[in-house]
């Protein structure tokens, strides 16, 4: 990995490291940068490998201090995992997958479209989830569907959570691209290239015919 290359990765890891323990901050339930960190990843990343890899080990880290500090008066055991993390961890895997085709071009549509499909696959699948594992419903259709409809109170406060980290991460990061070349990728440095070249001919257009 090149000088360049390191930059890039040191930057968006730091960013997503910093937004997977934002989570020990006080916030409202289900106000979490899951899903924003999955775009995120999956959007800038040069090696998608490690979309899946640090975001996932982020959130699985903050899990244990969460678990084991924050909340440790209501386990009776150190939680290396807790019920329904599986889920978690599969849904973050799959908002990861489903950015790396629908941000292959980072513009406003897409990443909004992306954030609102994040939302909706997080929840389908962690609540999933949590009538699988959680043991507090019947595992019958009935059992299910008790399942989302308790979880469409919360969800408002997932999309505000996927949006939120998603707008603060995709802009920080948009913004360093500018006041900083050296974290562009090729395609990128092409793009800020031909858009110069661009308005560098619209100039001269324009001052021929004055």
């Amino acid at each position: 990995m090149n000088k360049k290359l390191s930059l890039r990765f040191s930057v968006i890891t730091v960013m997503i490291l910093l937004a997977a323990f934002s989570r020990l901050l006080p916030h409202p339930p289900n106000f979490a940068p899951i899903g924003g960190m999955a775009l995120f990843g999956a959007a800038y990343y040069i090696r998608k490998v490690w979309a899946y890899l640090i975001p996932i080990a982020a959130i699985w880290i903050s899990d244990l201090v969460l678990n084991n500090v924050v909340y440790a008066a209501y386990f009776d055991r150190f939680v290396w995992f807790y019920s329904g993390s599986l889920f978690t961890y599969g849904a973050f895997a799959l908002i990861v997958l489903m950015g790396t085709f629908t941000l292959r071009k980072v513009y406003v549509p897409q990443l909004l479209f992306s954030v609102l499909c994040a939302s909706v696959l997080f929840f389908v699948v962690s609540n999933f989830g949590v009538w699988l594992s959680s043991g507090l419903y019947l595992h019958t259709w009935e059992g299910l569907t008790a399942c989302y409809i308790a979880g469409i109170p919360f969800f408002k406060n997932t999309v505000l959570g996927d949006l939120v980290y998603s707008i603060a991460l995709f802009a920080l990061f948009e913004i360093s691209l500018s006041w900083f070349p050296a974290l562009r990728n090729r395609s990128e440095a092409y793009a800020k290239a031909k858009g110069i070249i661009h308005k560098q001919k619209q100039y001269n257009s324009v001052k021929k015919l004055n």
